[in-house]
């Protein structure tokens, strides 16, 4: 494998949190490789090829620019790309921020994954537990099931999917004073944009928790941990 870590960040619309999240990498002290995942139809595509422009002699950042496939058709496609470089995977929104610690958080997330298949996150300061808003795992998991997130979902609910995941198998770690900070509306802290508007509306809330119950309760869920028990199984 080339290196451990890569954070996978599909962004859309928000070019400034690029240095944001660079600012958030140096303050934390993290050597996590990260990759910006940006639509070729985004009407900030030319501010975000401004952004990977300065960052292009940094090894820890890197770009791609692809067909829009939204949140979990980008991050399927570019975790299952580099489960065959890297031993672990996390995902970030580009509305989350790493918050600074006694020892990196993305240091925790390798200790605390290195014993086999697991899953791990962190305190989020809006869902925490809850919710794994944002996730870390082995990258035999996405190999084993062929994808990140179900692919039955567009943009909402992945985040309890892998809490559906970690517990079923056994293999989940919350860390509550790991802050993984989002930055969310929901939280006050920030403002409703294009993005928010079309991901959270209605009709995607609906659409997304319908297909999510249907996966849980369907059979999709208990196919997919009979994978995940075999794959703890056979690691131990």
């Amino acid at each position: 494998m080339s290196d451990d870590l890569l954070v996978i960040i599909p962004t859309r619309g928000r070019p400034q949190a690029v240095p944001e999240l660079v600012a958030a990498w140096d303050e934390t002290g993290a050597t996590a490789d990260l990759l910006f995942a940006v639509d070729t139809d985004d009407p900030q595509l030319d501010a975000y090829k401004r952004e990977a422009a300065k960052l292009k002699t940094d090894p820890r950042f890197r770009f791609t620019f692809g067909k829009r496939r939204r949140l979990v058709g980008t991050l399927n496609q570019q975790a299952v790309k580099a489960a065959k470089a890297y031993r672990f995977l996390a995902f970030l929104g580009d509305d989350h921020r790493p918050r600074p610690a006694a020892m990196p958080w993305d240091a925790r997330i390798r200790e605390c994954l290195s014993g086999g298949p697991g899953i791990v996150y962190g305190n989020d300061l809006l869902q925490g537990e809850k919710m794994a808003t944002a996730v870390a795992m082995t990258s035999d998991i996405v190999t084993t099931l062929g994808y990140m997130v179900p692919d039955c979902l567009v943009h909402l609910c992945a985040d309890l999917v892998w809490v559906d995941w970690g517990r079923g198998m056994g293999r989940i770690t919350y860390l509550d004073d790991m802050v993984i900070e989002h930055l969310h509306p929901a939280a006050g802290k920030a403002s409703v944009d294009a993005v928010y508007e079309d991901c959270n509306s209605p009709e995607r809330a609906s659409t997304d928790a319908a297909a999510y119950y249907e996966y849980r309760d369907g059979g999709g869920l208990e196919t997919d941990l009979a994978k995940l028990r075999k794959l703890v199984e056979e690691a131990s």
